[in-house]
């Protein structure tokens, strides 16, 4: 994040920004989000303001996360619990994870995907956002950063096929965050390099079958 000049908020706000630019251009509204690896549920407001939903759902291996995002977040039309407490059974409109399935062991990845399938809808979205491995600031920040240094990340291409595989049709691929602090003047400019795949961030988009 000090490589950028930008804190944690920035780029929530920025995630959640630019999926919902998304959604509008699909004529999509969507009133129930599950955050499949929501942390301490910074996320949880900003859909609740940004996308306007009615019900946000967590869910987390960890406990401790669990319960900071509880006490921080907590309230009317949100909730948050342990992944192995919810039983997907195909009730949300969207699906979101940030940063996750980098931690999450290869061989056990089509398991997370399958359970984020079976939670939505038909006809639901799921939104992946990973870190870019083709960027090398993002790269760099990882490996600063204690909690990411063993992290195996995804190329582009193996989160499309990982949710393909899942059963999932992909709707776009964006590269997001191109700019530090430093040159803020020029963001203006990322909607129209969102093609490319160089921002630090990805966006993949995919939809229930």
């Amino acid at each position: 994040m000090a490589l950028s000049g930008e804190d944690r908020s920035f780029f929530a706000r920025g995630r959640v920004a630019w999926l919902k630019h998304r959604l509008d251009k699909l004529g999509v509204r969507v009133g129930s989000v599950l955050d499949f690896g929501c942390g301490t549920g910074v996320s949880a407001e900003l859909f609740l303001k940004c996308l306007g939903v009615q019900r946000f759902t967590g869910v987390d291996v960890s406990e401790k996360s669990l319960a900071v995002a509880q006490k921080a977040h907590g309230g009317e039309g949100k909730e948050f619990t342990l992944i192995q407490n919810y039983a997907p059974r195909a009730e949300f409109d969207l699906a979101f994870c940030n940063g996750v399935f980098h931690h999450i062991p290869p061989p056990e990845r089509p398991e997370s995907a399958e359970y984020v399938f079976r939670a939505l809808k038909p006809g639901g979205l799921f939104a992946v956002f990973e870190n870019n491995p083709w960027n090398p600031g993002a790269r760099l920040v990882m490996r600063r950063i204690a909690f990411d240094r063993d992290a195996i990340r995804l190329w582009p291409s193996e989160s499309r096929r990982l949710l393909r595989n899942a059963g999932f049709t992909i709707l776009l691929t964006d590269s997001l965050f191109y700019f530090p602090r430093a040159f803020a003047w020029l963001r203006g400019l990322e909607p129209m390099l969102a093609a490319l795949p160089f921002g630090a961030q990805y966006l993949v988009l995919a939809r229930k079958s």
